[in-house]
C-alpha cells in the first residue's frame, strides 16, 4: 500500500504541474490569437490546435488531481440515507464500478493513441498521438487514485492487518 501511495503522489505531482502548464500555455496563446485577430487582424494557424490540444491535457490531468482533491460529484444524500452496512455495499460497488470505467477508457485512450500514430495535425503537423495520450495518461492516474482509495476502504495496509 506505500508503494501505492508513493506512487499517487508522484502521479499527483505530475498531474498538477502538467495542469499548470497547459493552462499556462492557454493563457498565452489565446490572449495573443485573440490581440492578433482583433488588433492586428493577422491569424496564425497553428493556435487554435495548440490551444486544443492544451485544453484536452489540462482537462485530463486537472480532472485526475480534482479526483484525488475530491472535486467530483458524489451520491452523499444517498448514501447517508441509508443504513451503514447497505451504504458500505453501495461504496464498494461504487468503486468497482469507477474503476472498471476508469480501465475501459485507459484501453480506449490506449486505443486511440495508438491507432492515431501516423497522423499528424493540420496546421503544426503534430503527431496526433500525442494529443490523445491524455486520455489514457489522465485515466490512468484516475484508476490508480481509486485503487488506492478502495484499498484503503477495505482495510487493506492498515495497522494491524495483513499488508
Amino acid at each position: 500500500m506505500r508503494v501505492l501511495q508513493a506512487v499517487n503522489r508522484v502521479l499527483v505531482s505530475f498531474g498538477s504541474w502538467g495542469t499548470i502548464l497547459f493552462m499556462a500555455v492557454i493563457g498565452v496563446v489565446i490572449p495573443y490569437e485573440v490581440i492578433g485577430r482583433y488588433l492586428f487582424q493577422k491569424m496564425t494557424i497553428w493556435s487554435g490546435e495548440v490551444s486544443t490540444y492544451s485544453l484536452a491535457w489540462a482537462s485530463m490531468l486537472g480532472g485526475a488531481v480534482g479526483l484525488k482533491k475530491g472535486y467530483q460529484v458524489r451520491m452523499d444524500s444517498v448514501v447517508g440515507a441509508v443504513p451503514p452496512g447497505l451504504a458500505r455495499v453501495f461504496k464498494f460497488f461504487a468503486y468497482l464500478a469507477a474503476l472498471f470505467f476508469f480501465a475501459m477508457m485507459f484501453g480506449f485512450g490506449l486505443f486511440q493513441t495508438i491507432y492515431n500514430w501516423k497522423q499528424t495535425s493540420p496546421a503544426i503537423g503534430l503527431v496526433m498521438s500525442i494529443p490523445y495520450a491524455a486520455l489514457p495518461t489522465g485515466f490512468f492516474i484516475m484508476f490508480m487514485l481509486t485503487l488506492e482509495e478502495f484499498l484503503a476502504f477495505l482495510g487493506v495496509g492498515a495497522k494491524g492487518s495483513a499488508a
